[in-house]
């Protein structure tokens, strides 16, 4: 049996929390899957060590249109599929679907624009394979020896974010960092890529520069060794936080901008914090990051070491 996964999401936050639900259709139908994906859900690093996973088609630019309509069904219709899970409402993948000759689909109500992914995904996975699915993501990689100074408290710092009303100011998390240090000794792995190179010198500069290495000339698959080993994540929602996660770390996460009821509550691993009078209803637009406490992340942050 040959099944196909449609998750169009862009995110890497999005491409981890579908994962239990990847998961769950593989091993109902004992069988391995292939996803059809956006190339910035970095779904090949993702999944790179995942034996659930066949094969990854990913969603071109060029496939967008009615021409690309044309170009995404040739490509489909090659593989034969039997079986395909679109986790979308879009007439679009129901339609390449169908033409493509894949005999059973499964989809979402079409049409249907809002919803809260992580309860979708899961009455969608359910319904459909008559069993309970966890929300918990266990991200699968290979086994590697932590080199890391056990002396240490090694701490993932996520300063990154997709945009910058989501990032926490960067003179906060030195200060953190600061904090911290006088309380233990850390290591700071600074999850950030080339776009982030400013925010990663100004910490790199600073008092506890000397024990700061970056993600930045690393992709995707080379940081998650390197996260697993990690004691906790700190930082802002972005997509090294659901990789976290997904390997097992605690986080603190900070949502400033993003939809906390979906993006922070998924996990038992994760604990938020969000802006003075918030409780549960940050969001798109809520522009918080100036009211997150200080003292309320690095208190938190303590708890979370202890």
């Amino acid at each position: 049996m040959k099944i196909l996964i449609i998750q169009q999401r862009y995110g890497i936050g999005d491409m981890v929390i579908f994962l239990p639900y990847i998961h769950a259709i593989s091993k109902k139908y004992n069988t391995k899957v292939s996803l059809l994906v956006k190339k910035s859900s970095k779904a090949s690093d993702i999944f790179a060590e995942d034996h659930h996973i066949e094969d990854i088609i990913f969603i071109e630019k060029e496939m967008d249109g009615t021409r690309g309509f044309f170009k995404l069904y040739k490509k489909l219709k090659n593989k034969n599929f039997d079986k395909a899970f679109i986790f979308n409402s879009s007439l679009r993948y129901n339609l390449v679907s169908r033409i493509s000759g894949i005999k059973k689909i499964y989809q979402y109500p079409l049409f249907r624009s809002k919803d809260n992914l992580v309860n979708s995904a899961k009455i969608f996975t359910e319904k459909i394979l008559g069993e309970i699915v966890s929300t918990e993501p266990h991200l699968k990689i290979k086994d590697v020896e932590n080199t890391m100074d056990k002396n240490f408290t090694n701490i993932c710092l996520g300063i990154s974010a997709s945009g910058i009303t989501k990032r926490w100011d960067i003179n906060n998390y030195i200060k953190l960092c600061e904090e911290l240090s006088k309380i233990r000794k850390c290591n700071f792995y600074i999850a950030g890529g080339e776009k982030d190179k400013e925010l990663i010198n100004k910490l790199k500069k600073s008092k506890v520069g000397v024990n700061c290495k970056s993600f930045e000339r690393m992709n995707i698959k080379e940081t998650l060794p390197i996260i697993k080993n990690c004691d906790c994540y700190i930082g802002n929602d972005t997509g090294f936080l659901h990789l976290s996660v997904s390997l097992g770390v605690k986080s603190l996460a900070l949502f400033m901008d993003s939809p906390v009821m979906a993006y922070g509550k998924y996990s038992s691993k994760i604990k938020i914090i969000e802006p003075e009078g918030e409780n549960n209803s940050t969001t798109h637009n809520t522009l918080g990051k100036d009211r997150i406490s200080f003292d309320e992340v690095l208190f938190k942050a303590k708890e979370l070491l202890n």
